[in-house]
């Protein structure tokens, strides 16, 4: 059964007009009246929903049943990642949310070839957002990660910094201060780190709590500066070794999230 996300609140006995984007699934499907497809608004759970009117550019559904169903993995793993260049940022969203990421927030660091501002930001977040979609609908998940709008990584550190120093019950979301939707404190946050040190460590030595959400913070390519890498030590992330292999950007992000989740 096709499944398809839906920017509507859906609700069992409801009929409703898909999206353009939706309706056009359903279309290239060339499926008819009386067949049935899956939906799912990111709330949580799914619906099934019987086509009930195919338009030239639009697909009328009726919503049935609810059924509770949840595909997350069985801890909340935020990334938080310094862009890798050319298409590797969407090969990156696109795995991540196949493989349970909780959120991503797109930084810029010293290093990173990728700047983005204004409205060349938004779309970026947009196309992000609309890959983490499309991953959804292919594996299986009812709830959309967030893809937050890409930010310095100083900034985004401060907010950190600011959050702690103002409250130790407050933490940071996916794009700076607590909101109150995402996991309340004690988060476990690493830094992947390329340095040898005492306080390096792999990830399973540092996993306190097996419900506990889990930030990551990694670099682009060449990784974090000293300076980075100090600042974000200080702002409360641990260092964190992936082994002895030195992965690319887009690939230890990915590692890190298949060995916390």
């Amino acid at each position: 059964m096709p499944r398809i996300y839906c920017d509507q609140a859906l609700h069992n006995g409801v009929q409703l007009t898909l999206s353009r984007e939706a309706s056009r699934h359903v279309q290239v499907l060339r499926m008819q009246p009386g067949q049935t497809v899956q939906l799912f608004d990111g709330r949580g759970g799914e619906y099934e929903a019987a086509i009930v009117q195919m338009g030239r550019q639009s697909v009328d559904v009726a919503v049935g049943e609810h059924h509770n169903i949840e595909r997350e993995a069985n801890r909340a793993v935020h990334l938080a990642v310094c862009m890798p260049a050319n298409e590797r940022m969407d090969w990156l969203v696109e795995k991540a949310v196949e493989l349970g990421v909780a959120s991503i927030t797109p930084l810029m660091s010293q290093r990173s070839v990728v700047k983005l501002s204004g409205e060349r930001a938004l779309k970026k977040q947009q196309h992000w957002q609309a890959i983490a979609v499309a991953a959804c609908e292919q594996c299986g998940r009812n709830l959309v990660p967030h893809i937050a709008l890409p930010q310095a990584l100083n900034t985004w550190l401060g907010a950190w910094s600011d959050a702690q120093t103002q409250t130790q019950a407050q933490a940071p979301t996916q794009t700076g201060p607590r909101t109150g939707t995402e996991p309340a404190l004690p988060a476990q946050r690493f830094v992947l780190s390329l340095q040898t040190s005492p306080t390096t460590a792999p990830a399973s030595q540092h996993i306190t709590s097996a419900q506990a959400p889990v930030w990551v913070l990694n670099g682009p390519e060449g990784g974090l500066s000293e300076q980075e890498e100090a600042q974000a030590i200080a702002a409360g992330w641990l260092p964190l070794s992936l082994g002895t292999r030195v992965l690319r950007a887009e690939t230890a992000a990915l590692a890190a999230l298949v060995q916390l989740a």
